[in-house]
């Protein structure tokens, strides 16, 4: 709404300055100037159509400075001061809107033209102000003009550079939180490994001892046995019980995935495309296995949004008759060429987690697209989940 309304005051000032040059003319000089005026205005509607089109714009604007420097200055000297108004306004517009080379091309064509429409003013003894005004307001304006691109220019720059840090304040805040929730998740991996190693094996040889002592016990003291090994039974489940909630805290699952990606959306601005197939979300997978999906989808989509030719990213999972679970990370990478992937830290790191869980991990290149796939057998995070 602002940029009409700006837009709609320059236009009724151009029509304010249109309509005093027609005022001011004889009756001579009045169809020549409407004459002008409409083909001003023709190029002038016509160039928002030239879109980011250069060529097609400079042939607008220059229609549109023509038709001010034929019309106006033949009404005499006082014209081209109305050409002067008109070429300026004209001369920002190629500065705002057109490349540096094009601007600077409309530059010297407004002053050819305007140059060649003084000479008559220049000719008159009584009008010699004339010239010498629009050759002073000419210098003024393009040194006008070549300071405010310049300026614009350095705001431009100062823009992408504010970009590129915030991107990268971004990026270090996610590894710093990453690299946190990785230390917290192997810390309690490693006490749920202690206490299941531990605590979890010395109770069930107390289970065992117990249970030998009740077949050979009598009366009183087989009661009391079944006692102790209904509460030796009951603080083994509850050992167990915290263990899994301990390794179940480490981010894995589709809950993570989703607040993974709304969060790399809305900081990154990219576009996922999210499918899910053939039952995935109720497929039995564990929780390594779940973990690892997490993170080499996390990895997949940072190596995507780094050196991917695209903000685009597709992810898929799904699991085909129940007896795989396989996801799918892909990215346009602009290069329609197969060739192999050279793996650096992260995908090693990617590939070396997958398979540690029990999975295949596969990395192609191929048709402008750069594919992350893995896949894990289902048996696996059944018999995980027997254990």
């Amino acid at each position: 709404m602002r940029s009409f309304g700006l837009w709609l005051g320059w236009t009724g000032w151009l029509a304010a300055v249109w309509a005093a040059a027609l005022l001011q003319f004889g009756a001579s000089a009045v169809p020549r100037g409407a004459l002008g005026c409409a083909a001003f205005f023709a190029c002038y509607f016509a160039s928002p159509l030239a879109g980011r089109r250069p060529p097609a714009l400079l042939a607008l604007l220059t229609g549109a400075l023509l038709a001010a420097a034929v019309a106006l200055p033949g009404a005499g000297g006082a014209g081209l001061l109305y050409a002067l108004l008109l070429a300026a306004y004209l001369a920002g517009e190629a500065v705002y809107r057109l490349p540096g080379a094009y601007a600077a091309a409309f530059g010297a064509l407004a002053a050819l033209a305007l140059t060649a429409s003084a000479l008559p003013a220049a000719a008159d003894p009584a009008q010699p102000r004339y010239a010498g005004f629009a050759l002073l307001f000419a210098a003024a304006a393009a040194a006008a003009l070549a300071l405010y691109r310049r300026e614009r220019a350095g705001n431009v720059e100062g823009a992408a550079r504010f970009e590129a840090l915030l991107g990268e304040y971004r990026k270090l805040k996610r590894q710093a939180k990453s690299g946190e929730d990785a230390a917290r998740a192997e810390e309690r991996t490693n006490i749920a490994r202690q206490i299941h190693d531990s605590v979890g094996h010395k109770l069930t040889s107390l289970l065992m001892q117990l249970e030998m002592f009740r077949m050979n016990a009598s009366g009183a003291q087989q009661a009391q046995a079944e006692q102790m090994k209904r509460l030796a039974q009951d603080s083994l489940e509850e050992t167990r019980s915290a263990v899994k909630a301990l390794q179940e805290q480490e981010q894995g699952g589709l809950p993570a995935l989703l607040r993974l990606i709304r969060n790399l959306e809305a900081e990154s601005y990219l576009q996922v495309e999210f499918t899910v197939r053939h039952g995935a979300l109720s497929a039995p997978l564990g929780n390594e296995p779940s973990v690892a999906v997490y993170r080499a989808i996390q990895e997949a989509m940072t190596n995507a949004m780094r050196h991917g030719a695209s903000r685009k990213i597709g992810i898929l999972l799904e699991s085909p008759a129940g007896r795989v679970f396989r996801f799918e990370v892909t990215n346009d990478v602009g290069d329609a060429e197969a060739r192999p992937v050279r793996e650096g830290f992260g995908l090693t790191a990617m590939r070396d987690r997958v398979e540690k869980a029990g999975g295949e991990l596969t990395l192609m290149r191929s048709g402008g697209q750069f594919l992350v796939r893995g896949t894990f057998k289902l048996e696996q995070a059944k018999e995980e989940r027997a254990q």
